[in-house]
C-alpha cells in the first residue's frame, strides 16, 4: 500500500480523547493497542500501530476484468480519504504516518480482488470532490453518504449502514426507541449536524404530545462530550455510530443505548464508495465488495473495527439517498 502523507494531528488527538480522556480506557505503547482499562488479551483490545496485520483477499479475474482498460495497464487505484475522519475511520496510526482504519482496510479488499495497488491520498473534506471531479482520484473511501444531489455527478457502490448511536453510562438499562424515550433527557449533539435535526424534531414531537422537551447541550470538542457523559451532565451522546462503537470498545464505561438511520425516519443511510460520475469504475467496485462479503473478508473487516452492525448484505449502485436539500 502506498501512502502519501499529509499532517493528520487532529485524528490522533481525538484518538487520546476518545479512548483515554476520561481515565477509563489505557493504552499499550509497547504493542500499539488500546482496550478497556484492564482487560487485555485477543479481542479486547484494537490495534492501532503501523504494522495492521490488514486483511487481504485474492484477485478475481473476472471481477478485475470489469476494470477499465486504463487502469487495469497502470495497476494502481488513486483513492482519495479525508484528513478531517477521525477512529476507526481514517486516521494515523502511533507512528504518525500510516494511514489506518475500517475505510482503508475496505478500500484494501476491494483493490486486492481487482488485482491492483491502493494508492491512498490524505486530503481535506472538499478536496475529495475536487480530486473526483478533476480526475485525480479513482474513487472515494471515506464515509461519504450517498444523497440525491451527490448522485447528480458521482456514482456509489455502497458498503455499509450510515448509523447514529446514542451513547450512554453502561448499565443505566436506557433504551431508545423513539421519542418519548428521550423525553425530558439531556443530551449532547454537534451543532449544524443531520443527528441535531433528528434530536430537535424529537423534541418537538415531544411536546406536542404532552411530553417534556428534550434538553438538548452543545459542546466544543469530542473531549468535552465525554467528560459531560462521565459526570453525569448529560444523559446521552448522539453522534455518528463508528465513532461511538470506538469509543465503546476503547473505554468500556459506555454503551450503545439506541442506534437508527442517518438519513431519518424512513430512509435507511448508506455509506458508499464514490467515484465520477460515468467514469466506469463503479461496477468494478460493485462486484469487488460483492466478492468480498459473500467471501467473509468484508466481515473481518468491520468486526475488528468494532462495526459488524453496519454491514450490508450486498452492494448497490446508486441506491435511494438523502433527499435533497430545499433551496
Amino acid at each position: 500500500m502506498s501512502v502519501r502523507r499529509r499532517p493528520l494531528a487532529v485524528a490522533l488527538a481525538s484518538l487520546t480523547a476518545l479512548a483515554s480522556l476520561t481515565a477509563c480506557g489505557a493504552s499499550d505503547v509497547a504493542t500499539d493497542q488500546v482496550a478497556p482499562k484492564g482487560q487485555k488479551g485477543a479481542g479486547s483490545s484494537i490495534n492501532l500501530g503501523p504494522d495492521q496485520k490488514r486483511v487481504h483477499t485474492a484477485k478475481v479475474d473476472a471481477i478485475a476484468a470489469k476494470l477499465p482498460e486504463a487502469v487495469r495497464k497502470r495497476g494502481t487505484l488513486s483513492l482519495g480519504v479525508s484528513t478531517g475522519s477521525a477512529p476507526p475511520l481514517g486516521f494515523y496510526a502511533t507512528d504518525d504516518r500510516t494511514l489506518i482504519g475500517v475505510e482503508l482496510d475496505i478500500a484494501t479488499l476491494v483493490a486486492d480482488t481487482l488485482g491492483v495497488k491502493p494508492e491512498f491520498d490524505a486530503v481535506s473534506w472538499e478536496n475529495l470532490f475536487v480530486g473526483l471531479d478533476s480526475g485525480k482520484f479513482d474513487g472515494v473511501f471515506s464515509n461519504v453518504t450517498v444523497t440525491e444531489e451527490r448522485k447528480d455527478k458521482y456514482d456509489f457502490a455502497t458498503y455499509r449502514l450510515d448509523d447514529l448511536a446514542f451513547e450512554a453510562k453502561k448499565g443505566t438499562g436506557w433504551k431508545v426507541k423513539g421519542a418519548a424515550d428521550v423525553a425530558g433527557k439531556s443530551i449532547a449533539v454537534g451543532s449544524g449536524t443531520n443527528q441535531e435535526k433528528i434530536l430537535v424534531d424529537w423534541s418537538k414531537e415531544n411536546e406536542k404530545a404532552g411530553r417534556k422537551p428534550v434538553d438538548i447541550k452543545y459542546f466544543q470538542n469530542v473531549s468535552d462530550y465525554y467528560l459531560a457523559l462521565q459526570s453525569g451532565r448529560i444523559d446521552a451522546y448522539l453522534g455518528p455510530n463508528p465513532s461511538a462503537a470506538y469509543h465503546v470498545a476503547a473505554a468500556g464505561q459506555t454503551e450503545i443505548v439506541g442506534k437508527f438511520s442517518g438519513a431519518g425516519a424512513g430512509l435507511q443511510g448508506k455509506i458508499a464508495a464514490t467515484t465520477k460520475k460515468d467514469s466506469g469504475l463503479v461496477a468494478a467496485y460493485a462486484a469487488a465488495l460483492d466478492h468480498v462479503i459473500q467471501n467473509g473478508t468484508y466481515g473481518q473487516v468491520l468486526k475488528r473495527w468494532g462495526l459488524s452492525s453496519e454491514a450490508v448484505a450486498a452492494s448497490e449502485i446508486n441506491p435511494p439517498g438523502l433527499p435533497r436539500t430545499e433551496n
